[in-house]
């Protein structure tokens, strides 16, 4: 992609969110994500009345006075997006030729300008099979540009670079991360357990964890076979590039298929909602706003 087309398209991104995150989705995050805590603010000593429970033993005992922790409400949020873009994200089997990695640059588009209007603070994590380009947290709708751009920029994995690794990012993740963060995971997850993965985010020392959102992005033909013509397909994975022969044509070959992709998927709910990591499903041949708002007011609701 040129720098012109890469501009073009982060230009049509920001003109097609704009009404969404405005008219559509932005109070939906917003209620998903609001009143999240209290978070530490100074200290300041002690005065008749206060509870004791907030009495800062540490400063207390350097000092010889007795101190008070203060705390403020936790209204500002950090967002980070963690993005897959490793070989299997470009693939598509829609009429439009819509890969999964497009998708997530949508997906991308809508979280971090729902952020920008909040005034909370989003960053990024492009990854593969190592980290393709960490951008910090940080506010404003420019920074909001800046994601997007260089969610669209990322270009295929090749190379010896073309694989999955969720443990190596949610890792890195959890090594930059000082605070409490939301973390959107978005990812077609074809890499193991993913709560396995995702664990060492929901499972902070020290308690805490990060709020984890898995959003799975799929294409249909992950999921069923069409019978095609005389029925034979070689198809190659693109990230292990194994090549096999299947029969499409006969039935008893796409109903296996059919069934192995429900066993995968079940597994990967039970796989998250061990650790209370939320999933949704969102796929290539669909629109994906209103599932994604649905997915925050069923949340919002929880509370």
């Amino acid at each position: 992609m040129t720098p012109a087309e890469l501009a073009r398209q982060v230009k049509l991104l920001q003109i097609s969110t704009r009404h969404l995150v405005t008219e559509v989705f932005a109070g939906e995050y917003s209620s998903a994500f609001k009143g999240r805590g209290i978070e530490f603010a100074e200290v300041r000593e002690y005065e008749p009345g206060d509870d004791v429970r907030t009495i800062d033993w540490n400063v207390t005992a350097r000092t010889g006075r007795p101190f008070v922790k203060r705390f403020t409400e936790e209204r500002e949020l950090t967002v980070v997006l963690a993005v897959d873009c490793s070989a299997s994200n470009f693939f598509s089997s829609t009429r439009d030729g819509r890969t999964k990695q497009q998708l997530a640059a949508e997906i991308a588009a809508l979280v971090a300008f729902a952020a920008a209007k909040k005034g909370d603070r989003v960053g990024l994590l492009l990854f593969s099979d190592r980290v393709e380009r960490f951008v910090p947290p940080a506010k404003g709708s420019r920074h909001a540009m800046r994601i997007i751009r260089e969610v669209l920029a990322c270009v295929e994995a090749s190379g010896e670079h073309r694989g999955t690794d969720l443990r190596m990012a949610a890792e890195r993740l959890a090594l930059v991360l000082r605070r409490r963060s939301v973390v959107f995971f978005v990812s077609d997850f074809l890499d193991g357990d993913p709560g396995d993965a995702l664990s060492v985010l929901t499972r902070r020392s020290g308690g805490g964890g990060h709020d984890v959102i898995a959003l799975d992005i799929s294409d249909p033909r992950e999921f069923e076979f069409p019978a095609v013509g005389a029925g034979v397909l070689t198809l190659r994975d693109p990230e292990s590039g194994e090549v096999v022969e299947v029969d499409t044509s006969s039935p008893r070959v796409r109903a296996a298929y059919a069934a192995s992709a429900r066993a995968w998927i079940d597994a990967k709910d039970r796989s998250l909602a061990r650790l209370g990591i939320d999933r949704v499903r969102l796929s290539t041949d669909r629109p994906f706003v209103h599932d994604l708002a649905a997915f925050f007011i069923r949340r919002e609701q929880r509370r």
